[in-house]
């Protein structure tokens, strides 16, 4: 992935205005995105939003998914959202509507989400045009943070969080309480010009990382010798290693407005970190085709 930044004092705190959304660069491909993972405290069902905005593009990109044990890859995935007006961050589209919610910045969001979503026995047939079952996936979810936000780059920053609501998956009623990240960030996101990687999780002792992986490949033998520090000192130190069992997938096809096409291998991880100490979260992977 190559991310050119927005300038930023990176060694500041990350303040309520920064929840907002930002005056976009006159690149094509500057876009702002705001990502939601969240996993059980066992590890037995997980899932993601992201909505990413291309305001010079005239659209917004909208992915959800949901995995867990024993069931299949339940996935949304909308390339040709029209923008949501204004500073607020509800988008309807073919089939799905969400609303992403500053409910208190740096401390409380919501995600609301009414969609079909299509089942996949395969999970890599995200990447062959996502022949499945149609199904209702629906998420009323809440991120509450556990530790303040923590700057990840010049225009990027990330928070751990406690998660809970209700999730909606066909017939399935599921009241959900476990551990996420949200991460906000903002510049040219142009996922086709290099791979790139990325880790994020929170373990069973409350500590969280989020860490930038570099040409990873699959998410199958991925270790991060590089691990960030929770907020508070907490957490997995640098040159540390972190290595991630993956549990399930939730991959996806990325097509460029002129056609280039890249895989983004997202899974739902266990990660073992040193000492023994384990948690949950998400890695994405991304390999230019």
């Amino acid at each position: 992935m190559d991310w050119l930044w927005l300038p930023c004092d990176a060694m500041a705190m990350v303040a309520a205005a920064d929840e907002r959304r930002h005056r976009p660069g006159s690149e094509p491909l500057w876009g702002e995105s705001w990502y939601f993972d969240f996993a059980a405290a066992d590890g037995s069902l997980g899932g993601y939003v992201r909505l990413g905005l291309y305001p010079n593009l005239g659209l917004a990109w909208y992915w959800a998914a949901l995995v867990g044990k024993g069931r299949r890859l339940v996935l949304v995935r909308d390339h040709e959202v029209e923008l949501p007006r204004g500073r607020d961050l509800e988008v309807r589209g073919q089939g799905i509507w969400s609303a992403v919610n500053c409910e208190t910045p740096l401390d409380h969001w919501s995600v609301g989400l009414e969609a079909f979503a299509v089942a996949l026995d395969d999970p890599d047939e995200a990447y062959r045009g996502e022949r499945g079952d149609r199904i209702g996936l629906g998420y009323d979810l809440e991120w509450e943070a556990t530790t303040p936000a923590s700057w990840q780059a010049e225009a990027q920053y990330w928070q751990p969080c406690r998660v809970t609501g209700e999730i909606l998956v066909a017939e399935e009623v599921l009241a959900f309480d476990g551990t996420g990240v949200r991460d906000h960030r903002w510049g040219i996101q142009d996922w086709w010009s290099a791979p790139g990687g990325w880790a994020s999780g929170v373990m069973a002792d409350g500590s969280a990382f989020s860490v930038p992986l570099d040409a990873l490949g699959a998410p199958g033998a991925l270790e991060a010798p590089g691990a960030l520090e929770a907020p508070g000192g907490r957490g997995p130190r640098a040159g540390q290693a972190i290595v991630a069992q993956p549990l399930a997938p939730a991959p996806l096809l990325l097509t460029a407005p002129d056609g280039r096409v890249s895989h983004l291998a997202r899974a739902l991880c266990r990660y073992q970190g040193p000492g023994g100490g384990y948690g949950f979260g998400w890695t994405e992977s991304l390999t230019p085709v």
